[in-house]
């Protein structure tokens, strides 16, 4: 049995993690820097070497990227999926995930019964917010 946790990698993973706390309520549990590794450079010593925390009552970990070259947006090859109990939570989450991003698919009631619409946040994160189906 394994248990998965999704793990970002952030050109500013402070401000990222917030976004989505702020947005689906939750908190930043546990954060270290590379500046309390040996041998970190001194440009990096501020960032976020490792970052736990919790949104929509899942956990998350967090990292700035130590690469030189913008991350872009390369996770097309995948959505994370939200699942909320009320619709009302669902348009919620919707509304605040999509701030500064861009709608893919509008949140609407599907012929499964469901309320299911597509995001891509302003961090290049691909979102599908869902209610159970009726």
């Amino acid at each position: 049995m394994a248990k998965l946790t999704p793990y970002f990698y952030s050109e500013d993973a402070r401000t990222q993690a917030q976004f989505y706390v702020n947005a689906l309520g939750g908190e930043i549990q546990h954060q270290m820097t590379y500046g309390q590794a040996p041998g970190t450079e001194e440009e990096m010593k501020d960032k976020i070497i490792h970052m736990i925390f919790t949104a929509a009552g899942v956990t998350f970990y967090m990292a700035d990227t130590m690469h030189r070259e913008p991350l872009g947006r390369s996770n097309n090859g995948f959505d994370l999926s939200l699942e909320f109990a009320t619709e009302e939570e669902a348009w919620e989450a919707f509304s605040k995930l999509s701030e500064g991003g861009r709608v893919i698919m509008p949140l609407e009631k599907q012929f499964w019964g469901s309320l299911f619409g597509r995001i891509e946040d302003k961090f290049g994160i691909k979102w599908q917010v869902t209610t159970p189906q009726a």
